[in-house]
């Protein structure tokens, strides 16, 4: 990875890749007249409690204010933003953000503290603002690292075929699974006798958006199967970006989400660094008429390239000895740091500190 440098006063110093990213991601949002939008560390508990489902992590850290009132820190940026914003007809509100999220980590199983930056189109969506979001979406990714894939699905083409099959709400529930699990087999064993020729088809679609698109037309020929699907075909024609793939294993909650949604991948990061989508029916639950599209970039996940690719801690390391004279060192610490590098001066070399040069403080100087 190329080295990034940051400056305070006169001394520069590694930056990590995600805070390279960071300022890149707000940037790149701003040229786009996406505004800086902030907001507080908790909301009331009631707003998480009502909407679990769309959360990524399961727990929430709950707290009980001096007024009495039950307060979470914050899980979630989107609903929060929801929350703060109103509608306004003909308008779309843009706005992007950088917050840190409490939430479950998905490495560890314990709470931690998780910057999350991205960006939310909340009004009068149309097919621009649209392409507009998944083509940020694409950069965003390219910013991060250029061996990355964005992958699409549509809720309204998932939701017609299986839809299709005549099950109930329990059936229909594990029918979703299956596709999100591009488990065929268990799809055949949950609907013994039925036509599944069009949600195999689905199952087993991925790849490039044309070839994907000509493989579904068949099974997607009238209805809101064929609208959803000239949807995605027409998003993907505006796109035309190199990155992206179909793949319709991405199934979140019906609940919540509709239209277009999509996740991210980079070299070298199993899990997605990147999801979104669009969520007007979130925004219905929570008594809006807007719609809505945006997604969110989990930072957290970075630290697993960034860990493996800084190739030390620090520039220098310096020991010193008990007889070596505070003032002495200090001076040569500061003399150091002056030069542009930076220092950590210690009696003796930490365990698993990675470091370009070591040196010696001894009768008053510095000795390699």
């Amino acid at each position: 990875m190329e080295e990034v440098r940051g400056r305070v006063g006169a001394m520069e110093y590694p930056m990590k890749r995600e805070e390279k990213v960071l300022f890149g991601l707000r940037a790149l949002y701003q040229r786009h007249g996406y505004a800086q939008y902030k907001m507080g560390k908790f909301e009331e508990y009631d707003l998480y409690a009502r909407n679990k489902d769309f959360l990524v992590s399961e727990g929430i850290i709950t707290f009980t204010d001096t007024d009495g009132r039950l307060m979470a820190l914050k899980p979630d940026v989107t609903l929060s933003i929801i929350k703060n914003t109103r509608d306004v007809e003909g308008y779309v509100q843009k706005v992007c953000y950088s917050e840190n999220v409490y939430r479950i980590s998905g490495s560890t199983r314990q709470f931690k503290e998780i910057m999350q930056a991205g960006l939310e189109c909340i009004g009068d969506v149309d097919s621009y603002s649209l392409c507009e979001v998944l083509a940020l979406a694409s950069e965003s990714l390219e910013m991060i690292d250029p061996d990355n894939v964005l992958e699409l699905s549509h809720m309204g083409v998932v939701s017609a075929l299986v839809n299709g099959l005549e099950l109930e709400a329990d059936g229909r529930a594990k029918a979703l699974a299956c596709v999100g699990e591009k488990n065929l087999d268990g799809l055949k064993k949950l609907c013994p006798g039925r036509d599944l020729d069009g949600v195999a088809a689905l199952i087993s679609a991925h790849g490039r958006p044309a070839d994907v698109i000509a493989a579904l037309r068949p099974y997607c020929a009238t209805g809101l199967a064929k609208a959803a699907l000239d949807e995605l075909e027409g998003v993907t024609r505006l796109l035309n970006r190199q990155n992206v793939r179909l793949d319709f294993s991405i199934v979140n909650d019906m609940n919540y989400y509709n239209g277009i949604v999509f996740q991210g991948y980079i070299h070298g990061i199993p899990s997605a660094v990147l999801s979104g989508g669009q969520y007007d029916r979130l925004m219905q639950r929570m008594g809006r008429q807007s719609r809505a599209v945006g997604f969110a970039i989990y930072m957290d996940l970075l630290e697993r390239l960034d860990a493996g690719a800084r190739p030390y801690d620090v520039d220098t390391l310096l020991i010193y000895d008990e007889a070596a004279d505070p003032a002495a060192l200090s001076r040569a610490v500061a003399a150091l740091v002056d030069t542009g590098v930076s220092v950590n001066a210690q009696r003796a070399a930490p365990e698993r500190l990675k470091y370009r040069r070591l040196c010696r403080f001894e009768g008053g100087k510095i000795i390699d």
